[in-house]
């Protein structure tokens, strides 16, 4: 099968393109800077100059594909800049499922995120659920939008579309926030955790196996939750400390306190680094992003890990590039 890639710089969609090599596909992806794809070229996969913000770069490589992942996005949780975020979130993701549909690819997978659902207050929500209300980062709100008005309508007037949504994903050489605060916290340099901040943890792997058998399995016009395990972020660091043997901070703090000082640090975002500025406080100041990875997990046959075995493999590696005994 040839599969056309977006995002396979990134993170999770480099995972991916690498995988659907590795299984014997094809695959074409659009990169803004050729040069810095030279690993994936060396893998077999063909590189062309484009972005998801250019409609006109995104029609060559796509014709002729069986199926479209379309898994880039801007994903900058605290940072100071968000001028492009609807830019890319929204009015890419139109043009990506745009071009699909005017050559007639036969199926896509879109990445959402269980992000669009907000702060589900405890819950774990199931693809049913529907928020609309204030957003507590321009990544949620540009993704929402994604989501609810570019992607579903189109696929209500019969796009060929799967959606899928990530909760929290890590992994090896995590780029997000989350990746920084870990290795923060290998360092010894975190200072206090969020009390009762809860996400749905899945490794990077099985968030690629999700998207791979949405493609396969996955129902056109249906969105499955590839999220992993629910683990409060306590819990988590307490496990990774448990298979480091890092000491971990025992300074906590409840929502009240990281919503205040979310609010004190708004007149000095242009100043304060991305994780603590107003919105990067206020996305953990108790926040559950949790979802249920049940339908997943009966109609895909998906298949994550536990957060426990999944930390097992990145620490190790973590601590290795940075040097620490172990």
């Amino acid at each position: 099968m040839r599969y056309f890639v977006t995002g396979a710089t990134g993170f999770i969609g480099g995972h991916l393109a690498r995988e659907l090599v590795k299984r014997g596909h094809q695959v074409s992806a659009i990169v803004r800077t050729p040069d810095k794809a030279n690993d994936l070229r060396a893998l077999g996969i063909e590189i062309h100059k484009g972005d998801i913000t250019d409609r006109a770069s995104l029609v060559e490589p796509m014709r002729g594909a069986d199926g479209v992942f379309h898994v880039a996005a801007w994903y900058k949780v605290g940072a100071k800049d968000k001028h492009v975020a609807e830019e890319i979130n929204v009015e890419g993701t139109r043009n990506v499922l745009e071009v699909m549909r005017d050559l007639k690819i036969p199926k896509g997978v879109y990445t959402s995120t269980v992000a669009v659902y907000s702060d589900t207050h405890g819950e774990a929500v199931n693809e049913s659920y529907f928020y609309e209300g204030e957003h507590l980062s321009e990544y949620d709100r540009t993704k929402w939008l994604a989501h609810y008005r570019v992607a579903m309508p189109m696929m209500r007037d019969g796009l060929p579309l799967v959606i899928v949504l990530p909760g929290v994903v890590y992994g090896k050489d995590d780029p997000s926030g989350l990746g920084n605060a870990m290795r923060s916290y290998l360092q010894g340099k975190l200072p206090m955790l969020p009390q009762k901040t809860a996400f749905a943890w899945a490794h990077v792997d099985d968030v690629v196996q999700g998207h791979i058998l949405a493609m396969e399995r996955g129902t056109i016009g249906e969105s499955y939750i590839i999220a992993g395990e629910v683990k409060t972020y306590i819990e988590a660091m307490k496990l990774a400390e448990k298979i480091s043997g890092v000491p971990l901070t025992r300074l906590s703090a409840p929502p009240a306190l990281f919503l205040l000082m979310s609010k004190l640090a708004k007149p000095f975002d242009e100043w304060l680094p991305d994780g603590y500025s107003s919105e990067g406080l206020r996305v953990v100041a108790g926040v559950t992003y949790i979802g249920s990875n049940e339908k997943a997990k009966q109609r895909l046959g998906y298949t994550p890990r536990s957060l426990e075995e999944g930390l097992r493999e990145v620490l190790p590696y973590e601590m290795d590039k940075l040097g620490i005994k172990r």
